[in-house]
């Protein structure tokens, strides 16, 4: 399974971050960016409402299973080796956090599932590699910039950085061009708005519109 999901990261590149969304309208969210060529998605837990975790894992599983390989799902901040079980319980194939823990980096790699903690700083994105990481999500990748992933990637360019943070079709190529394997995508594909009121076209045009530009 990890080898399948690491070629479609690096294959497709985009992981849509999907945040602040009902387990409800999590399936037609992602019929929507699979229209528009997205094959990886990530739902998010909310960590300001632990009674709703088992909903979110319950989604990641509906469309683990609906999708059966063509959409791989998995599970955003993820900050403790409960939500990783959880994950890996319902189907989940990867366990992306915004921190480099390394209790979940293990947890994760134990059961299977790809990892992708979140780091900033030499120090963290090492630390995150030694311990087992996949991949390290670079966070805040917009706010960080462009030049910092060069700086970053020269000293360590043997870790496989996923930019996250304010990408979008104007800065994406950028980052895969300075070296970063993949790149997560939020608001700029699962938009809130569109998702409240029903408007999942917009998604697969978001999701076209940004495919296009790192093509």
């Amino acid at each position: 399974m990890n080898d399948s999901i690491l070629s479609a990261i690096e294959q497709y590149k985009i992981i849509a971050i999907v945040r602040g969304v009902s387990a409800d309208a999590c399936m037609p969210v992602a019929e929507a960016l699979y229209a528009g060529g997205i094959r990886l998605m990530e739902i998010t837990y909310n960590q300001s409402a632990p009674e709703t975790w088992e909903q979110t894992a319950d989604a990641i599983g509906e469309i683990s299973d609906a999708f059966q390989g063509r959409m791989a799902a998995g599970a955003g901040t993820v900050t403790n080796t409960r939500l990783v079980e959880m994950t890996a319980s319902a189907g989940g194939k990867y366990i992306i956090s915004p921190n480099t823990n390394v209790e979940v980096i293990r947890r994760t790699k134990d059961l299977g599932l790809v990892s992708i903690p979140g780091a900033m700083t030499p120090s963290e994105i090492l630390t995150a590699h030694d311990a087992g990481a996949d991949y390290v999500k670079l966070f805040p990748a917009s706010e960080l910039g462009i030049g910092y992933l060069k700086a970053i990637r020269a000293p360590i360019s043997h870790v496989k950085l996923v930019a996250t943070g304010g990408i979008n079709e104007t800065n994406a190529r950028a980052f895969l061009e300075a070296g970063s394997v993949g790149l997560g995508v939020g608001g700029g594909l699962a938009n809130k708005r569109a998702i409240a009121e029903g408007n999942y076209a917009k998604l697969t045009e978001a999701a076209r519109t940004l495919l296009a530009a790192i093509s």
